[in-house]
């Protein structure tokens, strides 16, 4: 099963991100609370989702994939930065702005216990969102739901049955569902698997990109397992610390990565999660990069690289100076990295350089 391919000079912007910022504020002192820090979750991101593509977004836990995702589909405010969706600035955009756009930007959550209300049949969760905007497909919004739920894998018949009827890979089948309600052209999946079976996992990736190719949705894909997003991204970006450190298509992150924080990330993935695809390849064993240190607190990031606390080839310039985001020689096209000392295009030359 394969995703839809688009070629480089057919691909349309859907939505476009131009230095995205969120700041938490952390809040102290007695008996006045008053603002003595900020979280900074997301810190200047630039990126850019096309029509029909999946796009993923990787990185550890705490990274800001998750909050990129929820400023996204604005269901949070950005302090800075641009959000433009189909040449519309959404960034700060009224809920009566919002209101043309809702029903093409929508979301799957990543706990499929706690997303869905208990108190409400399948029926009426799937189709409060046809509700709300009072759309009345042809035949009725209880046929149009249980299309549906057979479009997801499931039973017409369990329309009156309750969530906690459903186990969780049935319960993430709904939240597909619920998303596909509105036939949007943007859905933000974040982290979507990760609190299922692994056995059930792939039933749910499956779905997912028979989804995309079938209706043509983009995805913006949020995960921290790099073998799931490899089979499911086009493109990808790896998040660190509120940072893009590196950007491009599946196969130069995966056959040619360019910032240490990459190649450690790939080095700690299973041999057979990223056995060779049709056309690709043998490639060559590879060993774990053990990163030494703990991620720095984004309450007071690292100056320059983020990553430099933790990285084997900082030098003095790594504190002093951000590596801005751009294309390396010999990077392939759209294959952007942000590295001072990027390395050579193969694990095992990280390697000796970690040595």
């Amino acid at each position: 099963m394969t995703s839809v391919t688009l070629n480089k000079d057919d691909r349309v912007p859907l939505m476009t991100v131009e230095g995205l910022v969120k700041h938490f504020p952390v809040k102290g002192g007695f008996p006045v609370r008053r603002t003595v820090g900020a979280v900074k979750a997301v810190d200047g991101l630039d990126f850019t989702v096309h029509q029909g593509e999946s796009f993923g977004l990787v990185g550890e836990s705490g990274c800001g994939k998750s909050t990129t995702g929820r400023l996204l589909a604005r269901l949070l405010e950005p302090n800075a930065g641009r959000i433009t969706y189909r040449d519309r600035d959404i960034t700060h955009a009224s809920r009566r702005g919002l209101a043309p756009v809702r029903s093409e930007i929508q979301m799957i959550f990543q706990d499929p216990y706690s997303s869905l209300n208990p108190r409400q049949t399948v029926g009426t969760i799937i189709g409060g969102p046809m509700e709300i905007n009072g759309i009345e497909p042809p035949g009725g919004r209880e046929a149009r739901v249980r299309e549906l739920l057979a479009t997801v894998g499931l039973n017409p018949e369990h329309y009156n049955r309750f969530p906690h009827e459903f186990s969780g890979g049935q319960r993430q089948r709904i939240g597909v569902a619920r998303a596909l309600a509105l036939e949007p052209k943007l859905i933000i999946a974040d982290e979507p698997v990760s609190a299922l079976d692994v056995s059930i996992q792939a039933q749910v990736v499956n779905l997912l990109r028979r989804v995309q190719r079938e209706l043509g949705i983009a995805f913006l894909f949020i995960a921290h397992d790099l073998a799931i997003v490899r089979h499911f991204s086009q493109r990808i970006a790896v998040m660190y610390l509120g940072k893009i450190v590196e950007l491009g298509d599946r196969a130069s992150i995966y056959e040619r990565p360019r910032h240490p924080y990459t190649h450690a990330l790939l080095s700690a993935v299973p041999e057979m999660a990223l056995a060779p695809e049709d056309g690709e390849g043998p490639r060559p064993p590879r060993e774990r990069i053990r990163l030494q240190g703990d991620v720095p607190s984004p309450t007071d990031p690292p100056s320059g690289c983020r990553f430099r606390t933790r990285c084997w080839k900082a030098e003095a310039k790594c504190a002093a100076e951000e590596p801005p985001l751009v294309r390396l020689p010999g990077n392939a096209e759209g294959h952007l990295t942000a590295c001072h000392f990027p390395e050579e295009g193969t694990t095992a030359a990280a390697l000796e350089r970690a040595r």
